[in-house]
């Protein structure tokens, strides 16, 4: 962020800051008056990009500064893409990078939803040549890529055709023009692919980009879940296997499309699914849980609960992605309806929970939450709840059940924003999830859309569009609406707004300058004056 320096001339009374404050401010809208200078006049940080899921590598759902998040008015809607969108926008150096289930890569102006660049990465799997499944009519990039801007690199895990068959491959893509830097093959060793679904997102640990696969939805075939790792710069892929003894199978990592949470010191932790061990006596097999790995793939530490064996058999999994609290503290939730609270130095293995709460909602929790302190929002389908941490003593404690949205929530602008299976975006007030704005953005593909906020935008998927809606951060004006060809489906329309130093704009902006500068050296002439007596 650049900062304004003292000026020399500038003396340093209270009327001489004032006037000194003014004439530069009054220089510099007479200057212009573009977004760029709105970043020189603003001491907050830019929030100009997102680039994993749910904004950084922990997972936390929550903005950088926005002041305030504007849904009267579409900003730009995308043209329709070629296939259904079920990752999370991304945003990297003024475009929107979003994948599609037709195995394509779409890069699309912040400006105005054009389209910038797409690619496809090859055939995606048709839904019939699956053993099972509720993706359709094809099965292609389903988890959330994940951006290096110190590469420009953007990272995808494609489902496609190879010979016939289905095969999983990771590619990574320039984020200029979106050509191939790298492509390598991620089945796991002795899978058979058309078994497996990546889904959730990706993230990056120790140069590595990291994801989970698990099975179609139906948990039919045979398939285990897995952790996979793969270097930026390409090689054979490393995994963590659930359920990997010979009479095991399944334990999905899948986290309802979440990535893999890393923490400060680079562990990576997930949570997964139920395995094909039913019994008590059964050795226990690293299903229906929480793991911590090392950046190597090495199982550090565990937690299950004492239900293990019945969650299993009842397709309970542990379905959110753990939320890592200050102090130290994990919260974990699924499909059983619990939320438990652990402590993260010692997850303690099978039944040792700090606390538990109850039917924290009425229906599966899936996906990425969004935390802020020790208030957790969690992902319920039948709509967001907000749930109360403490570490002193341990307790969970719910604070509201809202009954709206329901796929994962961030935090933006002083509200909970989250997409239900209604096709509304809602942001919800965080203190008592009564909703404070709403609007119509389309239906969504699946049951984990998740929005995200940088560029100055709020960014909410539907179907087979992204929607806009202005989210400036503080100090700078907000985006106005694109009347952009992009939105009709032609690809490269320009705004119809004036550029920054269109003629229209640079004349208000000297006016305004003119007189705050003529101000501003009044004002410094009277305190040079006093001085002088």
């Amino acid at each position: 962020m650049r900062r304004y320096r003292s000026h020399p001339v500038i003396g340093s009374g209270r009327l001489g800051k004032t006037a000194g404050l003014l004439a530069c401010t009054g220089l510099a809208w007479a200057v212009a008056c573009g977004p760029a200078d709105a970043e020189v006049l603003s001491s907050a940080p830019a929030a100009s990009s997102w680039t994993v899921y749910h904004e950084d590598p922990a997972g936390d759902g929550v903005a950088p500064p926005v002041s305030t998040v504007d849904t009267t008015t579409r900003v730009w809607t995308s043209p329709a893409l070629d296939g259904q969108i079920y990752g999370e926008p991304l945003v990297s150096a003024g475009r929107v990078y979003v994948a599609t289930e037709d195995d394509a890569v779409y890069a699309l102006s912040a400006a105005t939803g054009a389209v910038a660049w797409s690619v496809h990465l090859g055939t995606p799997v048709p839904a019939g040549s699956l053993p099972c499944g509720d993706i359709r009519p094809t099965v292609g990039i389903t988890g959330t890529p994940v951006i290096d801007q110190s590469r420009g690199e953007i990272f995808v895990v494609a489902d496609e055709m190879a010979g016939g068959k289905p095969a999983h491959r990771l590619f990574g893509l320039a984020t200029a023009s979106g050509q191939t830097e790298m492509s390598e093959d991620v089945d796991p060793p002795g899978a058979v692919p058309a078994d497996l679904l990546q889904r959730t997102g990706l993230t990056l640990d120790a140069g590595q980009v990291v994801f989970g696969m698990g099975g179609n939805d139906g948990d039919c075939a045979t398939y285990r879940g897995r952790v996979g790792a793969v270097a930026e710069t390409g090689g054979t892929a490393t995994f963590f296997t659930v359920d990997a003894a010979p009479d095991e199978n399944q334990g999905a990592v899948w986290m309802g499309g979440a990535a893999p949470v890393v923490d400060g010191s680079g562990d990576i932790w997930v949570s997964t699914g139920n395995g094909s061990v039913y019994s008590y006596t059964h050795a226990y097999d690293d299903s229906d849980s929480v793991l911590e790995l090392s950046s190597s793939l090495k199982l550090l530490q565990f937690f299950a609960p004492s239900t293990w064996a019945t969650n299993n058999s009842r397709d309970l999994d542990m379905s959110t992605a753990p939320v890592l609290l200050p102090g130290g503290q994990v919260l974990l939730a699924g499909k059983s309806r619990i939320v438990y609270l652990l402590d993260g130095a010692h997850l303690g293995g099978i039944g040792h929970q700090e606390a538990t709460l109850g039917s924290a909602c009425s229906d599966d929790i899936d996906g990425g939450a969004a935390v802020v302190g020790m208030t957790v929002y969690l992902p319920c389908l039948a709509g967001i709840v907000a749930v109360q941490a403490s570490s002193s003593p341990p307790a969970l404690h719910l604070l509201w059940s809202s009954g709206l949205g329901g796929g994962p929530p961030i935090v933006a602008g002083g509200l909970v924003w989250t997409i239900g299976q209604d096709g509304v975006l809602y942001g919800l007030d965080p203190a008592t999830g009564k909703a404070r704005q709403q609007v119509a953005i389309g239906v969504p593909a699946n049951h984990f859309p998740t929005p995200s906020v940088a560029d100055g935008l709020l960014l909410a998927p539907s179907a087979e569009h992204v929607v806009a809606f202005a989210a400036p951060s503080p100090g700078t004006a907000a985006a106005t609406p694109a009347a952009s060809a992009g939105a009709a489906g032609h690809p490269g329309a320009q705004a119809s707004a004036a550029p920054a130093n269109s003629p229209q704009r640079f004349t208000a902006a000297s006016a305004f300058g003119a007189g705050v500068v003529i101000m501003g050296l009044g004002l410094l002439l009277i305190w040079r004056m006093r001085r002088a007596r």
